[in-house]
C-alpha cells in the first residue's frame, strides 16, 4: 500500500521546538518530491517547505531560518524539524507525495500547538 504516515505532533511553548515524520511505504521516499503544508482553523492551507529527488530544498518566506527538511533514505523517512516556534505556526501539518496541492498521496496530519 502506498502511504505516508506522520509523527511527531504535540504542544509546544513558544520558543520550543517540534520534529515532524513522515515515514513512506509501499514506494522509495527518496525518488520523489516531499511537500509539508500547514493548515490552520480558518485558514486556506499553505504550502511550508518542498523537497524535491535531487536535493533542492525550499521553504516558505515565514518559516525560512526555523524550520528545516532533512531524509533518512534508509528509513524511507523525511523529517521536519522546527525550531524557534511561534504561536501562528499552530496548525495540523501534512507531508505528501508532492510539493503541489493537487498530491494524490498524503500524511494523515499532526497536530502542532504553539502555546504563547
Amino acid at each position: 500500500q502506498v502511504q505516508l504516515v506522520e509523527s511527531g505532533g504535540g504542544l509546544v511553548q513558544s520558543g520550543g521546538s517540534l520534529r515532524l515524520s513522515c515515514k513512506a511505504s509501499g514506494f522509495t521516499l527518496r525518488l520523489y518530491a516531499i511537500g509539508w503544508f500547514r493548515q490552520a482553523p480558518g485558514t486556506e492551507r499553505e504550502r511550508v517547505s518542498c523537497s524535491r529527488s535531487f536535493g533542492e530544498m525550499s521553504y516558505a518566506d515565514s518559516v525560512k531560518g526555523r524550520f528545516a527538511i532533512s531524509r533518512e533514505n534508509a528509513e524511507n523517512t523525511e523529517y521536519l524539524q522546527m525550531n524557534a516556534l511561534k504561536p501562528e505556526d499552530t496548525a495540523v501539518y501534512y507531508c505528501a507525495r508532492s510539493c503541489s496541492e493537487d498530491a494524490t498521496v498524503w500524511g494523515q496530519g499532526a497536530q502542532v500547538t504553539v502555546s504563547s
